[in-house]
């Protein structure tokens, strides 16, 4: 929510009379310049003809709108503005509402006020509103309803406040400095619960996991705190340091996943919403949220390099508490992720090749011989890989999966990797459910370092 007031004197909040009154003469209607014209003709054919009655009327005709431009221009509304969107975040495809609220602060009524919000095109048509009087101390409040099909990060206002005399002869536009910025975050799919079983000690929903949850004590005592359990009292430091130490708490230890998105521009063809670069995007934030929501610690990587958010050393996102921020800064950059100018997987694959990253998740999309290459030796720095990949070019002519697409699953599925490729409007949910399976009924099932599930 944004507060744009109270306004300045001059009908709004850091608005300027840069113009002065040829600003004003400025705002002139249509109606309001005939008027003009009609009486200054009027007056120049009563000078010539002698007519003392036309000219009277000539000079009514002419002073009427000049009347109401100094009226509108010595006209001191105080307004204050407010905006606020109902949700500041919304998945694409989705609707928000943005609420604006005018309050008179002044102690004289306002006359007649028109609010134009300013709105990206791609949001919708720009909203207007007609305030007929706002008595003094008064309160108004409209709404709109903005929709986006495009991921990405768009700016509302700023609010324009336009005045208008009762006769419709002069318009003056204030502006407003302030403006929101609504968030348009990639859509999410729910995935089902899918289990991998194994008996190698890693990361998962198996026994191990269980035991790595509980965690071990932190043998390193700290100083007594107000509140502390007497029962974790560490005699040998209190007798040693001369003060009361207590037993750190459990330190949790957590399931570890990083998810990968290749944003290579060569690896993607075409645009827009029904995209394969939209699809691998909206599929890694449906990843992303399910990790999350099963207590993974998760982190996002990109072909650069880049991960987010990168709360750690590790640049894995933080404690439980922390899950839903470190959600909204993973989802808003996914809101604006764009193709890198990146050739490669070689930047990623130095982020992962440090060692063990638990689960691995990885959204491809054209995979060459040297590219697909490398993935493969990615699966050999992680616990469990899976891996989505597209063939852009099938999304574009919505023919058969190219045969370049079989020889790179061949290639990832010999070094480990669960691989499926993704065709044209096949939802994530089921092929999550496949790659679930697929593991499964892999012979090397709970040989790979990682247990439990991903579910």
């Amino acid at each position: 929510m944004s507060a744009q007031g109270p306004a300045a004197p001059d009908g709004h909040e850091g608005s300027k009379d840069k113009g002065g009154v040829k600003a004003a003469l400025g705002g002139l209607t249509t109606r309001g310049r005939s008027f003009l014209a009609a009486g200054v003709a009027a007056a120049a054919c009563a000078y010539l003809l002698g007519q003392a009655d036309l000219l009277r009327v000539g000079l009514l005709l002419a002073v009427l709108p000049l009347l109401a431009v100094l009226v509108l221009y010595r006209t001191r509304y105080r307004v204050a503005a407010s905006r606020r969107l109902a949700p500041a975040r919304v998945p694409s495809g989705s609707e928000a509402r943005v609420h604006l609220r005018m309050d008179n602060v002044s102690r004289m009524p306002t006359g007649l006020l028109m609010l134009q919000d300013h709105v990206p095109y791609v949001l919708g048509p720009r909203p207007r509103f007609v305030l007929d009087r706002v008595e003094a101390g008064g309160r108004r409040e409209v709404s709109y309803r903005v929709r986006s099909d495009l991921r990405g990060r768009y700016p509302l206002g700023p609010l324009q406040l336009r005045l208008s005399d009762p006769f419709g002869m002069c318009e003056l536009t204030r502006s407003f400095s302030a403006f929101d910025t609504l968030t348009v975050i990639p859509r999410t799919e729910a995935l089902p619960a899918v289990r991998l079983s194994g008996e190698a000690s890693g990361y998962g929903d198996g026994r191990q996991r269980s035991l790595a949850l509980a965690g071990d004590d932190d043998v390193i005592p700290r100083a007594y705190r107000h509140g502390d359990d007497l029962r974790r009292v560490h005699w040998r430091s209190t007798a040693r340091y001369g003060e009361l130490m207590v037993r750190r708490e459990e330190q949790p230890q957590r399931s570890r996943c990083t998810v990968l998105l290749d944003t290579r521009a060569k690896a993607y063809q075409g645009s827009g919403p029904d995209s394969a670069f939209e699809w691998a995007v909206s599929g890694a934030a449906s990843a992303l949220m399910h990790l999350l929501e099963r207590g993974f610690a998760v982190r996002l990587l990109t072909d650069t390099g880049a991960s987010v958010p990168g709360e750690g050393s590790d640049g894995f996102a933080g404690s439980t508490q922390e899950s839903a921020a470190s959600a909204g800064t993973m989802m808003d950059t996914l809101a604006v992720v764009d193709h890198s100018d990146g050739g490669g997987l070689s930047r990623a694959y130095d982020v992962l090749r440090g060692g063990n990253e638990g689960l691995l998740v990885a959204f491809f999309g054209d995979l060459d011989d040297e590219q697909a290459a490398m993935a493969a030796r990615m699966r050999r720095r992680s616990g469990a890989a899976v891996a989505f990949v597209l063939d852009s070019g099938t999304w574009v002519t919505g023919g058969a999966v190219a045969g370049a697409v079989d020889e790179s699953l061949q290639r990832l599925r010999e070094a480990g990797w669960t691989a499926l490729a993704v065709p044209p409007g096949v939802p994530l949910a089921d092929l999550w459910q496949q790659a679930g399976r697929q593991y499964t009924d892999s012979p090397g099932a709970g040989t790979n370092g990682f247990t439990g599930g991903w579910s």
